[in-house]
């Protein structure tokens, strides 16, 4: 499958990133082949332990695990684009809807097997739309100096080592100091955060390459390990997981090879601080105990790892509790809210026919010029009241994760979910051929980099995914703007 036909590129470009060559070609092949045997070990695999109470379930699970790889596994095999924005978002089904529906999530056991059923069609009418769109929707290389020209000169990406140096350093001062004034806080964080993204995903991509030094791998490595260690003191594991998401998918892009040791090695660590959360979390949340210093740290993840490790507990058969590696998958479930949205609606709670879609506009006005704009996830809100799962007091303390698909539904039903699919297919295909021979420092290759960052925002309502990915591109599009203002090309 080809996007667009392979024009050359612009002058300006001068490394025309989109052109694979022999070597990426054959390995984009290899990956292709690799995924393809792998999709049918785990199918195997989840089709014999599944735990369903319905054998349409089976195969509804199996389906949708099966679609979630396709726009992945054509991706490689085409050499498709470098930005991959779409292929993430479809991947991300596998865990949020494939996984728990095989499993039997718990929390899927409440509801009657036909609601389950219906929930699972969703997933899949979703899913059949967006790829279609995706495969049918044609286009054209960008023009103009949004698509074609370096906002910073082609050298810069000799500096962006750095830009993971300061990131980490960043990330350093606001665990262990209070330097920072709270009046910073949040612009900071926003600048920070952007420079992290843009930097981990570029250095990823061209050690994918084979573009770095040992030296710059080096620094990348002393980089990347300190902040995924910082980011997890809190006891939240989300943000490491994130980092190492986006800089997996910068490996993939540019070089079409999975770097296996890597990401099971990541997988394993992060499975065994999954299962201690629990007790970590009920001796520093419940119990107030103060988080550690720098020198605390060995001491701290000793504890934490020691917890991890323990034996699985024994469920009421004397059987073994949920793998540590399942349960972190199934953490990541997106299943049972949908379950629940479908449950209700619209026999008990009428669709809210795009109600909650009204409040993405009102998300872009600053709150400078609107000191009363509602808060970003307020379209989350509206969905955890108007189904029962939280009062307005509890919405100051704890937000409820819903899914895109789950909003879709909620709003228009089966078609609401088809609507978005759809959506995604189209515009994310549009994006990637526009950017197709873009630079990576042209505002257009900063913003499908922030694109593919936000790819693993399944979780959030469009209104949050919206207004945050417009805040981030405003410091990340905004920063080079103002540098070559200053100091030239």
């Amino acid at each position: 499958m080809e996007y667009v036909s392979r024009t050359s590129p612009p002058q300006e470009t001068v490394t025309d990133y989109s052109l694979l060559g022999n070597a990426q070609a054959e390995r984009g092949k290899k990956l292709f082949f690799t995924g393809l045997v792998l999709l049918a070990v785990a199918l195997v695999y989840l089709g014999y332990t599944a735990r369903v109470y319905d054998v349409l379930h089976l195969y509804q699970g199996l389906i949708i695990f099966t679609l979630s790889f396709v726009p992945g596994l054509l991706w490689a095999k085409s050499g498709g684009s470098r930005f991959p924005v779409f292929e993430p978002i479809m991947l991300l089904c596998a865990n949020s809807y494939a996984i728990p529906l095989l499993n039997g999530h718990e929390q899927l056991l409440v509801y009657a097997p036909e609601i389950i059923t219906k929930a699972g069609w969703a997933v899949i009418l979703y899913q059949v739309s967006a790829i279609a769109a995706y495969q049918f929707t044609r286009g054209q290389p960008g023009r103009g100096t949004f698509w074609n020209e370096e906002v910073l000169g082609h050298q810069v990406d000799k500096f962006v080592i750095y830009g993971l140096i300061l990131s980490s350093l960043y990330t350093a001062i606001t665990t262990f100091t209070h330097w920072i004034p709270s009046d910073l806080e949040s612009v900071l964080r926003a600048i920070f955060f952007g420079i992290g993204i843009l930097c981990t995903f570029i250095s990823s991509q061209r050690w994918g390459r084979g573009e770095l030094t040992e030296s710059d791998k080096a620094v990348i490595i002393c980089t990347l390990v300190p902040q995924l260690i910082l980011q997890t003191i809190g006891l939240l594991l989300i943000d490491s997981l994130s980092l190492l998401g986006i800089a997996l998918l910068g490996y993939l892009s540019g070089g079409k090879r999975v770097p296996w040791v890597a990401m099971l090695s990541a997988f394993f660590i992060l499975a065994i601080l999954h299962n201690g959360k629990s007790q970590m979390r009920q001796k520093y949340w419940e119990h107030e105990a103060p988080l550690p210093t720098f020198t605390q740290l060995p001491a701290f993840y000793s504890e934490w790892i020691g917890y991890g490790l323990q034996p699985p507990a024994k469920d009421a058969n004397g059987a073994p509790e949920v793998s540590v590696g399942r349960k972190l998958l199934e953490r990541t479930s997106l299943m049972h809210i949908l379950t629940l949205v479908v449950n209700y609606s619209p026999e008990r709670q009428p669709f809210l026919g795009g109600e909650t879609y009204g409040y993405v506009l009102p998300q872009l006005i600053p709150r400078f010029f609107w000191p009363e704009k509602p808060r970003s996830h307020i379209a989350t809100y509206r969905l955890g009241i108007y189904y029962g799962l939280q009062d307005e007091d509890a919405t100051n303390a704890t937000t409820i994760a819903f899914g895109m698909l789950a909003e879709a539904y909620a709003n228009f039903g089966l078609f609401g979910g088809v609507l978005l699919g759809i959506f995604w297919g189209v515009i994310l295909k549009k994006l990637q051929v526009l950017s197709w021979h873009s630079p990576m420092f042209s505002l257009a290759g900063l913003m499908m980099i922030l694109l593919t960052a936000w790819s693993f925002g399944s979780e959030m309502t469009m209104a949050v995914w919206i207004s945050s990915l417009y805040q981030a591109m405003i410091v990340v599009l905004g920063i080079p703007l103002v540098i070559r203002k200053l100091f030239g090309s």
